[in-house]
């Protein structure tokens, strides 16, 4: 009796341990052991040679890729909830199915979102490096180190999709006044949850806030929502909070209003040419005027076992000839 051949699956990246091994038992699994990047050309043969792709944020699935006259792709199976990495257009054109992981990073993006809106106007990062580089430290006294309190103070939303909601039930718990933005006004009844109030116009709502945190994905209409006329528009005592990506917002005029005392300060964990981080900014967080983050606001053991848990769910359901739960298709972006 022939045994049927399993599926060739590539995985660009290292992924947790436990998923790994599921994707060995199931698939004919390519696995990245070192976790070293693939070069463009690397995916380009993993094109041309696997039935399916499982790539990351870090990866960059263009036209060029899979238009490719042996291209065997059937299915991308991407780690992670946002595509902008991936070329879905052209993917769905050729015929190729691909697939998300959504709702799981919800509740971790949230959580390191909420961080940022603390550390930022209570300088905790800045107040930390005080003891963990050796600088001097008086003791404390009545007007060292002050920041400002976040209860009672407006807080902006950009995008008030699945985690802007989770944000906002946060911060809701420490006492801010829930505003946001969106395409469409969420449904009535969340909307009195939250107690949030609807902006329709995004540039009322950035002159009015305290705190911005975008919480939208980068899409064609989103690049550079925040723009260098729309970050003008933000007070001077103001600050922005991104944990969704940065490309959003204009990074360079972000950073000369910054330096220029024209925006109070921001939280940052994605950028505009990640990995690249702009110089500009590091000597700004050393200043204090900002915190960076590595890229890490999803960043927890459960929340990357589910993920992966979620792409083998895609491609087990891809193989067995049904629609596969998280398709995402070009009219969804």
């Amino acid at each position: 009796m022939s045994v049927k051949k399993k599926p060739l699956v590539v995985v660009t990246r290292k992924l947790p341990d436990s998923i790994e091994t599921r994707m060995r038992e199931l698939f004919d699994a390519r696995i990245n052991l070192d976790d070293t990047p693939l070069s463009a050309e690397q995916i380009a043969e993993a094109a041309r040679t696997a039935d399916v792709l499982v790539p990351t944020v870090t990866d960059h699935i263009t036209a060029d890729i899979v238009n490719q006259p042996d291209c065997k792709l059937k299915l991308i199976a991407n780690f992670g909830n946002g595509v902008d990495n991936i070329d879905v257009e052209a993917a769905h054109a050729r015929g190729i199915t691909v697939t998300n992981t959504p709702k799981v990073l919800t509740e971790d993006t949230a959580d390191m979102t909420m961080a940022l809106i603390l550390a930022v106007p209570r300088r905790m990062i800045e107040g930390a490096s005080i003891l963990t580089e050796g600088k001097p430290w008086p003791g404390w006294s009545p007007t060292w180190m002050l920041g400002h309190r976040i209860g009672g103070k407006r807080l902006g939303i950009i995008g008030m999709g699945r985690i802007g909601q989770a944000v906002a039930r946060r911060a809701r718990a420490f006492g801010l006044q829930i505003h946001y933005h969106n395409r469409r006004p969420v449904a009535p009844k969340i909307a009195e949850e939250l107690g949030a109030t609807y902006w329709e116009s995004l540039d009322q709502m950035l002159a009015r806030m305290d705190i911005l945190s975008v919480n939208c994905p980068h899409t064609p209409a989103t690049y550079h929502l925040l723009s260098a006329r729309r970050l003008k528009l933000i007070r001077k005592d103001a600050y922005i909070v991104n944990t969704a990506r940065g490309e959003v917002t204009d990074e360079d005029t972000l950073i000369k209003l910054i330096e220029g005392g024209e925006i109070g300060g921001a939280g940052l964990d994605v950028y505009e040419h990640e990995p690249a981080v702009n110089p500009k900014l590091v000597r700004l967080a050393k200043a204090g005027k900002v915190t960076l983050l590595p890229h890490m606001g999803s960043a927890t053991i459960e929340g990357r076992v589910e993920m992966g848990e979620k792409v083998i769910i895609n491609i087990r359901t891809f193989l067995d000839a049904h629609k596969p739960p998280d398709r995402v298709l070009p009219s969804m972006l």
